[in-house]
């Protein structure tokens, strides 16, 4: 690349600051939530990168006017988008179109209605993607390395390729991406500009080969050319996890969960209340253990905590509603004085639920569909208990993980109850080889790994590689900006 050390951008919908007002009326920037930035975080500050985000708040976009923030580590330039834009482009495009889209969760017959409201979101979700390459463009350093992250983002590479052809931009795609049966759900057109955007960096990365295998058969099905990719799974920040479970918080956490167990097993689960982490189908599964083997009845407590997620869909509203009414139904069926079969908390609280994953004897993580999940290889790295994990086959940590976890067919409500049993009674030999062979799984990836691979990604594309360079390909139609 010329530059051993390029400077870098990093380029998220959601960037690692937020703002609000003291008690003097000042502005003050603290840590931003989400997966996301705690698992780029790190990353971004020991390269020095400058975070591209968007204003989420009033507050952020008064930050915004004031150009990069230099806070809690970070250089962070928050992007003021017009928010009836940014709304229509993150909640109709992103989280109810490209997210359902690529984790299966249509429900055909029914969803989606590409009408003409969803047009207009269409457009705004490509004018919010030009704001956003347009602050690169405008910043970036001669020859600098952006990373684009995620589904949210992924026209970016459009206009980077077409203006800053010395940048080397990197897409990389947390979810799952579909396959061209699925991708047929979109217009045709609307299809090939997102395809082509994300053609448009010098490489696209995903954390499992199936979802790079899919990508790029959609590519060679709707473009008829393959662009570059690469796999790279994420790695969990270990040193801070371990940090929080060594906290006083944490302990008390681990200390309360005792008591509530009162010396009984425990089924964990750590998610969102996300229609593709399939909370519902796993409460069934407990409640075909506990009808079918009678055995378990009191001895054991299914924790689920589960906070809740994109509540500005109806989908996600009922999906809650489901989940927290077949707890209800379920403890009202089975729990005895002393004994509440599930534990349901929909809180956010990360030390309670870094305790569950330290002191849990069974892992259940059934998702639908995922990227990749994260929580399987933190549950593996911090459980102390030789925990068993019960792995669904369709999250993109199956392929680091699938090797030693019990697999578990997430549609399948009774094999998934005999997984659980089988969890349960194995013998302790197996329980602590099946956990030393988990936490070695785990660690054979960092956090700056996966950092590595983009940076390797974007040195061995020519700079301004991409769809419309390299195909001559036409940019996004009308209203493209």
């Amino acid at each position: 690349m010329g530059d051993a050390n390029p400077p870098v951008v990093l380029v998220s919908n959601r960037g690692p600051l937020t703002f609000t007002r003291d008690d003097d009326d000042e502005l003050v920037a603290s840590r931003g939530g989400g997966g996301l930035v705690s698992s780029l975080g790190p990353m971004a500050r020991d390269v020095g990168a400058t975070w591209i985000a968007a204003a989420m708040t009033d507050e952020d976009r008064e930050a915004a006017a004031g150009g990069v923030v230099d806070a809690k580590g970070f250089k962070v330039h928050t992007l003021a988008v017009d928010p009836h834009a940014y709304r229509m482009a993150y909640d109709v495009v992103s989280n109810a179109t490209l997210w359902f889209l690529h984790h299966g969760l249509f429900d055909l017959s029914r969803r989606p209605r590409l009408d003409r409201r969803w047009m207009e979101a269409w457009v705004a979700y490509r004018d919010v993607n030009h704001a956003f390459a347009r602050a690169v463009i405008d910043q970036a350093e001669e020859g600098a390395v952006v990373l684009v992250q995620d589904y949210h983002l992924s026209l970016v590479g459009t206009w980077l390729a077409q203006e800053r052809p010395d940048l080397r931009a990197v897409h990389f795609t947390h979810t799952p991406f579909c396959n061209p049966d699925l991708l047929r759900v979109l217009p045709s057109a609307v299809a090939e500009e997102l395809l082509g955007g994300m053609a448009s960096h010098t490489a696209c990365g995903f954390h499992a080969q199936r979802w790079a295998d899919n990508f790029a058969a959609c590519c060679e099905e709707v473009l008829g050319w393959t662009p570059a990719t690469f796999v790279s799974p994420i790695a969990p920040d270990q040193g801070g996890m371990e940090e929080v479970a060594a906290s006083d918080e944490c302990a008390a956490e681990v200390e309360r969960l005792d008591e509530l167990l009162a010396g009984r097993m425990l089924i964990a689960r750590v998610d969102r209340i996300e229609l593709s982490k399939n909370l519902l189908r796993g409460f069934l599964a407990f409640d075909d253990l506990l009808r079918t083997r009678p055995e378990w009845r009191g001895r054991v407590v299914f924790l689920a905590q589960a906070y809740p997620s994109r509540e500005s869909l109806p989908e996600y509203l009922a999906y809650r509603q489901e989940v927290e009414g077949l707890a209800r139904l379920l403890n009202e069926r089975w729990a005895t004085p002393g004994w509440d079969p599930i534990i349901l908390d929909t809180s956010d609280n990360y030390s309670s639920s870094v305790a569950a994953l330290v002191r849990y004897d069974v892992l259940l993580v059934n998702p639908v569909r995922d990227g990749l999940n994260l929580v399987a290889k933190e549950g593996a790295l911090l459980n102390r208990n030789n925990g068993v994990l019960a792995l669904s086959r369709e999250a993109g940590v199956w392929d680091e993980l699938g090797g030693t976890a019990l697999e578990v067919n997430p549609f399948d409500v009774a094999g998934t109850s005999d997984v659980l049993s089988a969890a349960l009674t194995m013998a302790p030999a197996d329980r602590a080889a099946h956990a030393a062979a988990l936490r070695k799984a785990a660690e054979a990836r960092v956090p700056h790994d996966w950092l590595a691979d983009q940076l390797a990604a974007a040195a061995t594309g020519p700079a301004g590689s991409g769809a419309h360079r390299a195909s001559g390909r036409p940019g996004p139609g009308p209203g493209a900006g």
